[in-house]
């Protein structure tokens, strides 16, 4: 079994928010496509990195994690070039686990 979570930036590069519909979107297809979706929305988790050698970037975002039964690299890799175009970043964080159920 895989825990797969994607991780997502509540605002552009701007600090403009995104619109809750993209939100909603992500939601429903991944419910759609994999029969569940847990999303961290409320305390949005902050991200800090350095992009150069000046002041580190920070982001807040949200969480969304799947579980399934096989992992469909392919899609994954495909679905995660569609949210970079929809959230308009160089790359969105899809990480997977490998977990056993209790």
């Amino acid at each position: 079994m895989f825990l797969i979570q994607l991780l997502l930036p509540l605002y552009d590069n701007s600090g403009i928010g995104f619109p809750h519909k993209n939100f909603e979107t992500l939601r429903d297809e991944l419910a759609e496509r994999f029969g569940g979706v847990t999303a961290f929305l409320r305390s949005p988790a902050q991200g800090l990195w350095k992009a150069s050698e000046t002041a580190p970037v920070h982001d807040d975002i949200v969480i969304y994690e799947v579980m399934t039964e096989s992992l469909e690299r392919k899609w994954w890799e495909s679905y995660r070039k569609k949210l970079e175009a929809d959230f308009r970043q160089n790359l969105v964080i899809i990480r997977v686990n490998e977990i056993e159920l209790l």
